[in-house]
């Protein structure tokens, strides 16, 4: 299991993230013909920044082939949990019920987005009720 006191991810770094998280493992190659189609970026700043990434943890690197295939260390949902969760303490002082105001007046929610949020806070609900 993935060690769970990794860092946070920079915003360059969450790119590169979602891009292997979306493909899975991935060669530099891979990573950076994605990633130019988005914007203009340079192939060896995303080969410094994967190289970057493995060193702190955030990726593995296979070097069993000539083209080293890196992947994620850690499941998206669980940097998205670490990324938000620092979000609530340093922002909203630890409220779950502001940041979900806030993200809710932020930006527009889907009907389907909002029946997700019904059905979630439905599950959390039940879980509690069995609790002690």
């Amino acid at each position: 299991m993935p060690r769970t006191d990794l860092p946070r991810p920079t915003d360059a770094e969450l790119e590169i993230l979602r891009v292997l998280w979306d493909q899975g493992p991935c060669t530099v190659r891979d990573v950076y013909t994605t990633l130019e189609r988005q914007r203009e970026i340079g192939y060896t700043t995303v080969l410094k920044f994967m190289q970057i990434m493995a060193a702190k943890g955030l990726v593995e690197r296979d070097e069993t082939a000539r083209a080293h295939v890196y992947k994620a260390r850690v499941a998206q949902e669980q940097t998205q949990r670490q990324l938000v969760g620092h979000l609530l303490d340093r922002a909203f002082g630890g409220s779950a019920a502001k940041l979900m105001m806030q993200a809710l007046s932020g930006r527009h929610a889907s009907a389907e987005e909002i029946a997700q949020i019904r059905q979630m806070l439905a599950e959390f609900e039940k879980g509690k009720e069995r609790q002690p």
